[in-house]
């Protein structure tokens, strides 16, 4: 299996997706969602789930930044923005909400975009191919969707890009 994203270019995350776009939440968030595709996923696929995260945030706060978390993906090319209308998909709470920021779980549901505060980040999209629906309630958090889909995944792929900051 494997993802590309027309959000990528040349290495780089496209600046529209980060804090360097236009869309953001009330709360400060960027919210512009990266598109996506899933090629030559494994026979027996129910449904997808994906972990967009920040490994390079460790120094900066202590853990992986997480940025997009969803389950019971059913399309195979996701489009820019999807996060907005979820697509199906149910979307899980990310790191805007936590120890680091002040989003409240609900308003931190969904996609929140690139904002690296002291330098160019290496972000990573994470696709799993399950072979069953995950059973999760919009906001549930990374650990949950992780439980769940033990035992469960029939293969899975990464695509790695850079963001930089304003």
């Amino acid at each position: 299996m494997k993802i590309a994203s027309k959000g990528i270019e040349n290495g780089r995350i496209c600046d529209k997706f980060g804090s360097k776009g236009e869309q953001f939440t009330p709360g400060g968030m960027p919210s512009y969602s990266i598109p996506f595709e899933i090629h030559d996923a494994p026979e027996g696929t129910r449904s997808f789930a994906l972990i967009f995260e920040d490994p390079d945030a460790i120094p900066v706060c202590g853990f992986s930044w997480i940025h997009w978390i969803a389950a019971n993906v059913k399309e195979t090319s996701v489009p820019e923005n999807i996060s907005i209308s979820d697509l199906g998909m149910v979307q899980g709470v990310n790191s805007y909400h936590s120890c680091a920021s002040e989003l409240s779980p609900e308003e931190a549901i969904g996609y929140g975009g690139p904002a690296p505060p002291d330098g160019p980040h290496m972000y990573d999209l994470k696709v799993f191919a399950l072979d069953i629906e995950l059973d999760l309630k919009r906001g549930f958090r990374l650990n949950e969707m992780m439980k769940k889909m033990r035992g469960h995944v029939l293969a899975h792929a990464r695509v790695s890009a850079v963001y930089s900051p304003r």
